[in-house]
Order: C-alpha cells, then structure tokens, then sequence
C-alpha cells in the first residue's frame, strides 16, 4: 500500500498538487463569470424561482422534476467533502485554504451553469425510453470528439469511486467508529448491503432517496454546528480575520500546526472545494440530464445553486465550527496511520522556534535537507520507546507526543525497525497525541459546544447520511458512463464492484483513499474544462436567447 501511495502521489503531484492546476480551474470559472456577464449574480434570484416551479416544466422528456434532479446532484456534492474535506483543507494549508475555497464555489457557479447547459442540450434518449446525458454526448455529438468523450467516461467510472465511493464510507467507518466503537468492516459490510439495495432501483429511487435525504440531513447538521458556533461567538470574527489575512500570505503557525505557505493554502483550498462542489467536474450534468425540462438553460439555472449551498453555506459552516472551537491547532489522541508517519533523527521540539523553522521547511516547503529521516532501531518495553532521543516522530504533519506501540491491542515489547523514516512493522500499531484532520477533526469540533462530547454524534449522523447519499448519486453517474461505453449490459457489474469497493475502502487507510481521490477527480475535470470552453459561443448564445419570463 506504501508503494502505490507513492505512486498516487507521483501522479499527483503532476495533476491536482501541481501549481498550474488550480489556475486552470478557476481560470475557466472567472473566464465564463466575466464572458457571460456574471450569471452567478444577475441570475441568482431567477434559479431559485426556477427551482420552485413558477418556470412550467415540460412532462415530455425526463424523469425527474428540478428539485429532485437538484437534490441529486447536491446529495453527490453535499457529502465527505463538507465535513471530511474542509477538515482535511484546513489542516494541510490553514484557514486561509477556506478563502480559496469561497472562490473556487463563486466562480464555479459560472462553470456549473455552462456545463449543465451544454450537457442538458445534447442529452440522449436510450433504447429502453430513458434519458442519459453528460458531457460526453457534447463531446460526442457537437465537438465531434469521440476520443474525448471515451476519455471523459472512463474517468467517470474511475472518479465514481475515487470521488463517490472509496472516501466516503471512509471517513463513515472513522467517525462511526470513533463516535459508537462499530469496527470500520462491520460498518462497511451493513451500508454496503444498502448501497445495493437503492442503486439498483435507478434513477427514480436515487431521486426519491436523495430528495428525503438532502433536507433533513442538512437541517440536522446546521443545528449541530450553531451548538458550536454560538458558544464560541467571540471566535468567529477572529476566525474571518484569519481567513483573509493568509489568503495571500499564508497562514501562520499556530499551537501544533506548523504553518503552511500561500501556494499550499491556495492549492488544497482550491482542490477541496472543487471535491466539495465538483464544479467543472461534470459529474453534476449527468444528474440534470434526467430533468423534465425542455430548456437547457433553465436546468443551468437551477444548477448554479449548487456551489452556493454546498460550499458558500454548508463548508464555510464546518471550517466556523473548526476555527472558532480552535480544534485545529490543538493535538488529540488517535491511532496512527502509516501514510501520515514519518521518523526524523534527533529530538526535535515544535516549541523550539529553530526546530519549528526547520519541520516548517521540511512540511510546507518540501525541504528534505532541513531534517533527516531516521533509519534505524526502535527498543520498545511495555509499549514505550527507551531510546526516544535517537528520533522525533510526525504524525499528521505535527510533533507526536506520548506515543505508544501496540500489537493486537496489547502493549508491545521488541524491537521495531525504521527504513527512511518509515516503519517497516507493519503489524505494530502506534497510539498517541498529533493533530488530526478530515471528519476526525470535524467530530472533535463539534464536541466543543452545548451538546459537548454528545456533538460528536451529530457529526456521525450526518457524515453517514452526507457520504451516502453522495456514493448512491455517484453510482448513478456511473452506470451512465458505462452504459455510454459499454451499454446496459454491463450495469449490474458495475454496481456490484462498486458496492464492494465500498465494503473494502471502509477498512483502507484514510490518507491513501483522499490521495487517489485527489488524481481521480483531477482526471475527469480537465476533459470537461477543455469542452465547455470549446463550446463558450453556443453558451453565450443560448443565455442571450433566454428569456426568464
């Protein structure tokens, strides 16, 4: 697993982590925001008309209303990435990675309006009487690119389970078993049971599901984080405060967490906030194409909603939470992960300004020189290291404290051996205090209100319908994409690998699952992107001719 991390990082590092990415994607979203007069803003009223019916729909074509096809694209953005994401977004670049995010959400308004559109105009009737679209039918039918809508869908399957499969029942089994104590397998066999049981029924119970799901789920977690916010009230303007000051800057080191430069905070923001609203991702207009609407643009319309309530409301009340509790500087007791863990020689304290200098550069700057990894031998008596001055270990980019070692639940006696800053036992287990992230953060911030250690059950709660509900909506838009490749035939194949991927990912580390979801998402955005700009005449034409009344 270590060697194909290194390679998801590899491939990373090229794609979502490079520095030209996050350009490009909100390169597109400004590009169409000032080409077509910002229509997140002269529009904004209008799709929320739109979405409550006073525009007829046509009962013609479709299968689903505006609302359920809106509920259905939310359920597919309105999961891990709201609790998980900001968490994980916050902890790698700092407050400031929430502004970056705010942008990605504004412009991507724009972006989700054009892809929608151009997706809902060139949709496809089945042989079997239903709707399929997306925006390999664009590709297809009007650029007349076969090879890139064949691209596109089969980054669709893989981002299926990158994106809407593997961290979602993730971060469910951490939070679930960090909430109630259900071991991760028997959390994942149970919802992967019912992942079947609802995708099978297509899109009309996906539709059903999420058009319950989405409100309530919704609801229950906005009275969780006022439990939180208002307590700590006096942090929220502070927190702002350091929103802004480091979205250009950076964000300064604070408690446990060692700083993060501007290009980190930009980047993670950025990438966070497309895996939260997956605008430019073209997943969303696979889910409008089964509205009952003969107006393309129309259905855009109701799709420019998505990014405001999905990032612009429900992230920036997570990364409230997370920044007005202080959780994020703050180190917890956890188990270790093999992904987040690094030995370094020597004793080196982030309350030394040289050594915080030194694990700064070495974090945020990528400085391998400015440490050294320790190769090496651990003594360890009754689960304590009796030579912990040789080495320094990190976990999860911070100092850790008290660490303990562990095999099969019991304190370990023995030796254990370190390669390069990398433990080579890998049947030894490591317990103690660093810095948290994803939905672990997340679910320590909500303890940290009126409802105290009982908040953390909201997160659960909420994390399971929030992650469900998107891996339901991205099973869907999967199916989509190998019908396109393969046709119907190939299905139910699809759905019973995705439901086991589901079963398995419960189990994986969590480090790993968000690095490939980060590539996964990356791969299927830039088609899209290439697309929708291709086509930006069409759109403007088609927003010019439509009319509101």
């Amino acid at each position: 697993m270590d060697a194909f991390n290194s390679f998801i990082l590899t491939i990373d590092s090229y794609l979502g982590s490079s520095a030209w990415f996050p350009f490009v994607l909100l390169g597109v979203g400004l590009f169409f925001t000032v080409y077509l007069g910002f229509p997140q803003l002269r529009y904004f009223k209008h799709a929320w008309t739109v979405l409550r019916g006073k525009k007829s729909e046509s009962k013609e074509l479709g299968e689903t209303s505006h609302f359920q096809a809106l509920s259905t694209a939310l359920s597919g953005t309105v999961g891990t990435g709201n609790i998980g994401g900001v968490g994980l977004a916050i902890f790698l670049g700092g407050p400031a990675a929430l502004f970056w995010m705010w942008m990605t959400a504004f412009l991507g308004m724009a972006t989700k309006l054009v892809e929608v559109t151009l997706s809902h105009k060139y949709r496809s009737v089945m042989a079997d009487g239903k709707v399929a679209g997306g925006p390999m039918y664009y590709m297809e039918k009007r650029l007349k690119m076969r090879w890139l809508a064949i691209f596109f869908a089969v980054a669709t399957v893989i981002s299926s389970f990158g994106t809407g499969n593997l961290p979602q029942i993730n971060n469910i089994a951490v939070s679930v078993q960090t909430s109630f104590g259900f071991e991760p397998m028997a959390t994942g066999a149970v919802l992967s049971v019912l992942l079947g049981l609802v995708i099978v029924g297509g899109i009309h119970r996906i539709a059903l599901v999420s058009s319950t799901l989405v409100p309530s789920m919704a609801l229950l977690y906005l009275v969780g984080a006022a439990a939180v916010i208002i307590p700590n009230i006096g942090n929220v303007i502070p927190s702002f405060i350091e929103v802004f000051t480091g979205a250009f800057t950076g964000s300064a080191a604070v408690g446990g967490f060692l700083g993060a430069t501007f290009a980190f905070a930009f980047n993670r923001g950025v990438n966070r906030g497309l895996f939260s609203n997956e605008a430019g991702q073209g997943s969303a207009p696979i889910a409008h194409a089964s509205a009952r609407c003969d107006d393309p643009v129309s259905e855009g319309m109701v799709s420019l909603l998505e990014p405001f309530i999905d990032t612009i409301i429900i992230c920036t009340i997570t990364g409230l939470v997370i920044l007005s509790s202080g959780v994020w500087t703050q180190k917890y007791e956890n188990t270790f992960q093999d992904a987040d863990l690094v030995y370094l020689t020597g004793t080196i304290s982030d309350e030394n300004e040289a050594d915080r200098q030194s694990l700064y550069r070495f974090l945020a700057l990528n400085e391998a020189s400015a440490v050294s990894r320790y190769t090496g031998s651990v003594s360890v008596q009754d689960g304590l290291a009796t030579n912990d001055s040789d080495f320094t270990i990190l976990h999860s980019r911070s100092v850790a404290e008290d660490v303990g070692y562990q095999l099969s639940g019991q304190p370990y006696t023995g030796t254990v051996q370190i390669v390069d800053g990398s433990l080579s036992n890998s049947d030894v287990t490591l317990i103690g205090k660093s810095l948290v992230h994803s939905a672990a953060l997340t679910s320590i911030a909500f303890t940290q209100g009126f409802f105290g250690d009982s908040g953390q059950y909201i997160v659960s709660i909420a994390l399971v319908l929030f992650a469900f509900s998107t891996a339901i909506a991205w099973s869907y838009y999967g199916d989509r994409a190998i019908v396109y490749l393969f046709g119907p035939r190939m299905v139910m194949p699809y759905r019973v690998v995705y439901c086991l991927a589901f079963f398995i990912a419960s189990f994986t580390d969590t480090t790993i699952v968000w690095n490939f979801a980060a590539v996964s998402v990356v791969v299927m955005t830039l088609p899209n992107l290439l697309g929708i700009f291709l086509l930006r005449g069409e759109m403007k034409g088609m927003l010019s001719a439509y009319r509101k009344d």
